[in-house]
């Protein structure tokens, strides 16, 4: 596609730097959760531990609540005292990062932090570590959606940071994927969690939450592909009230591995709709996992995809699905499901 108009540009020629103070200032919830209370989210009653799950992350964040039932004269009971951190369980799409950035927004705290195990271990490498224990020293609440337990060096770093400040009263959320060679979709987390933090395990409750994939509900299951002519019209929409980017798959692919991670939001930042030409399926496992943290950020952003060429539901190859990421990937290709229709 032809980039006449200023508004559509391509994130291949983009190369975001981030500055320690700026990656600070950026731990709050995504805009998606801006506004996500406990109220707003809506618990499936076909799955009780939703209901559960709300009512005891109330709890949490109110620093306890009283057991009912203590009638008029008799003093009620108080609810057992919680751990320090409660730890999220359940499969991708029923609502996990909803809750966490409702405890962020509900929990009365001067100093609350909210990002994805990246942002902080990339804070850590660009600080240093003990500038991060200091920073975040005092704080009393730090959410950390998606926990990685796929890389046992930032594992360490991360928990060992945690234990640093857990006796100065910090508090702490978290939700986590699942470790290589943890295989199916349909398992859950928490043992491994556990068992990768170590000597952290005993500060944490799990919480486990069951349910279908919200992202499903509304869309057909598979990604949207356009043609050519379509592809043009959807892009140039888009960049006729905002800015738009266009690049070919190949080149995105590539780039992604000259920019760290945690800069993938600096690399969408400002555009209003992502378009990818010429589609396939990828065979690398490196530049797949790559592609699943872009996709995490712009889904974050919850910024529109426009492709063609192979659907997006297909990117991952069937060896790939079939791997130890099974769930990272079809996290993935939930939400890239659901950008397409968007």
């Amino acid at each position: 596609m032809s980039s006449t108009s200023t508004a559509i540009v391509h994130l291949s020629d983009r190369h975001p730097q981030v500055t320690g103070d700026e990656m600070v200032a950026a731990l709050v919830p995504p805009p998606q959760f801006d506004g996500a209370t406990f109220d707003t989210y809506r618990a499936d009653a076909d799955y009780p531990s939703q209901q559960a799950a709300k009512d005891q992350l109330i709890a949490f964040s109110s620093g306890g609540a009283p057991v009912k039932g203590g009638g008029l004269f008799r003093r009620a009971k108080k609810a057992p005292e919680m751990k320090p951190g409660v730890y999220l369980d359940g499969g991708f799409g029923v609502g996990k990062t909803h809750l966490l950035a409702s405890i962020y927004h509900a929990m009365p705290a001067r100093r609350k932090y909210f990002g994805s195990f990246i942002e902080y271990t990339a804070l850590v490498g660009a600080l240093g570590y003990q500038k991060t224990v200091e920073l975040f020293r005092g704080a009393q609440l730090l959410c950390i959606d998606e926990f990685e337990l796929d890389d046992p060096g930032d594992t360490m770093v991360m928990t060992r940071l945690l234990g640093e400040l857990v006796p100065g009263g910090t508090k702490l959320a978290a939700t986590s994927n699942t470790p290589p060679n943890a295989l199916g979709e349909g398992r859950f987390a928490a043992q491994d969690f556990l068992r990768e933090i170590h000597a952290m395990s005993a500060s944490f409750e799990t919480i486990r939450i069951d349910g279908t994939d919200y992202r499903q509900r509304a869309v057909d299951g598979h990604a949207r592909v356009q043609d050519s002519d379509a592809y043009e019209a959807a892009l140039t929409e888009a960049a006729g009230g905002g800015t738009a980017s266009d690049d070919a798959f190949a080149d995105l692919v590539r780039h992604l591995a000259s920019v760290h991670p945690s800069r993938y939001i600096r690399l969408i930042a400002g555009v209003d709709a992502i378009g990818l030409r010429e589609i396939t399926q990828l065979d690398d496992q490196s530049a797949a996992l790559r592609f699943v943290a872009f996709v995490d950020r712009a889904y974050d952003a919850q910024i529109p995809i426009r492709a063609t060429g192979t659907p997006l539901d297909d990117v991952f190859s069937q060896e790939m699905l079939a791997g130890g990421y099974r769930k990272k990937y079809l996290r993935a290709i939930s939400r890239l499901v659901a950008l397409t229709h968007s």
